[in-house]
């Protein structure tokens, strides 16, 4: 009976740890909010910094060797709660001893993160550090000077290549057709995308959303009879894609090395670097952004010469009937 009284005083300690921290912390916080309603907005915010940050943390970890640490940790605490809840004390006792040096393991694991984080925290890099993006339209222009950069290369050795650059249309069912990638826009991807005899040079790479979505699309053929006849099947891809979406496509010739671009329907041929930028920059840049931030100042002035201009018009008008009248 001894030994039962003593396995039946151990019992407790064991089976309620869980339920002590609810009620002790838990509970006892909500009874708190019951008597201060004022500290939910606390608690919404302090919800919403943690949140925030668990999204910056799995999203810098994700898809390293760390992510897969944590994925051990997670089942290490979910373990170590089944095993209280069932009451299995032995395993309970091991992994209890595990979580007591699991600070020190994190740490040690995820040394070259902290490390990494640390640094950028030093640096004053906290754009960098919780995944903000740059401003888009600076993001997008460095995308079209590595596209421009890409078109070069790939024009000096006569690779042919369809670079499609997404705008405001979008255009998923062209990239389902094709290889996901969902990689970063850089000169040498994309060149190394349209190696001859890879498996990914035959067809077309789509940017959407300042990514490279997509490899070895495939793109509609243009079939109008105005279309010249010496123009290759990208040529006329890159005019199909263009007049079915507003996505411009950058062409390369493989048997010429020369630089086209197709927009709107039509294909601008032989352009050089410089006239590249400017039409890419211009159209997918300057259009898309600069005019959605048009200031309240400028668009009343468009407002008010398109009034003074359909003043004069409608003076115009007047003048010629007093006139025809005047004569009849």
């Amino acid at each position: 009976m001894g030994n039962l009284g003593t396995v039946d005083s151990i019992t407790p300690t064991r089976t309620t740890g869980w339920e002590n921290f609810y009620r002790e912390n838990i509970l006892e916080y909500f009874s708190n909010l019951k008597d201060n309603p004022f500290e939910l907005i606390t608690l919404i915010i302090d919800l919403a910094i943690v949140i925030f940050l668990l999204y910056c943390f799995f999203k810098v970890v994700k898809g390293s060797r760390a992510w897969q640490l944590i994925k051990g940790i997670l089942f290490l605490f979910v373990a170590t709660w089944a095993s209280s809840l069932l009451n299995l004390r032995i395993l309970n006792a091991i992994l209890t001893a595990i979580m007591n040096i699991g600070l020190i393991a994190i740490i040690v694991i995820f040394q070259p993160e902290l490390r990494r984080a640390l640094e950028q925290l030093g640096t004053n890099k906290y754009t960098k550090l919780f995944g903000i993006d740059k401003d888009i339209a600076t993001k997008t222009k460095e995308d079209i000077y590595k596209v421009v950069i890409a078109a070069q290369e790939l024009s000096k050795a006569k690779v042919g290549a369809l670079i499609v650059m997404q705008r405001d249309i979008n255009i998923q069912d062209i990239i389902a057709t094709g290889v996901p990638m969902d990689a970063e826009v850089s000169p040498q991807l994309l060149v190394n995308i349209f190696e001859p005899k890879t498996p990914l040079h035959d067809g077309a790479v789509i940017i959407s959303n300042n990514k490279i979505a997509a490899a070895a699309c495939v793109l509609p053929l243009a079939d109008d009879t105005d279309i010249a006849k010496g123009l290759g099947t990208r040529h006329r891809a890159a005019i199909g894609v263009s007049k079915e979406s507003d996505a411009i496509t950058v062409v390369i010739s493989e048997e010429t090395g020369k630089i086209s671009v197709a927009k709107d329907g039509t294909l601008i041929m032989d352009v050089r670097e410089d006239v590249l930028k400017k039409i890419l920059i211009s159209n997918i840049v300057t259009k898309r952004f600069a005019i959605n931030h048009t200031p309240a100042k400028d668009k009343f002035a468009k407002w008010k010469n398109k009034l003074q201009k359909e003043k004069q018009d409608n003076q115009k008008i007047e003048n010629q009937v007093k006139k025809e009248s005047t004569e009849k």
